[in-house]
């Protein structure tokens, strides 16, 4: 009796240490895929000076981190975007990428050191807005 307690105790260790293996190998590859989906990004060259007057929405998803905006264009000039929705982890400091966005007029600007990800996605998606 002792010996099936045993064999039944490793038989359970066993099982779990093997669902614990596959959820980590989930994981990772998840992780895989959000790091190349960021570096894979890539943005075009919008001319704001031709897009209508309006307000605009977009959106960028990449799994571990996600961004909605909300782009104003006035008088063919970016004058305010706003942050709907930013899905970051550790990015928060990323958001302060929309005033150079908007300062300099343009949505490649240097991303924030720190948040390189959520500062990637967050242009995108202000891309995203004004490519409709």
């Amino acid at each position: 009796m002792i010996l099936s307690r045993k064999r039944i105790l490793f038989c359970v260790t066993f099982f779990l240490l093997l669902i614990g293996l596959i959820v980590l190998m989930v994981y990772l590859k998840s992780v895989a895929d959000y790091k190349k989906a960021v570096k894979e990004t890539t943005f075009s060259e919008i001319n704001i000076s031709s897009i209508p007057d309006g307000i605009y929405i977009g959106e960028y998803d990449v799994n571990f981190v996600y961004a909605k905006v909300e782009v104003t264009v006035q008088n063919g000039a970016i004058t305010k975007i706003d942050i709907l929705e930013h899905k970051n982890g550790r990015g928060k400091p990323a958001e302060i990428i929309v005033d150079k966005m908007i300062e300099q007029q343009k949505i490649d600007v240097d991303v924030i050191s720190g948040a390189t990800n959520s500062s990637t996605v967050i242009k995108k998606a202000v891309e995203n807005a004004l490519d409709k």
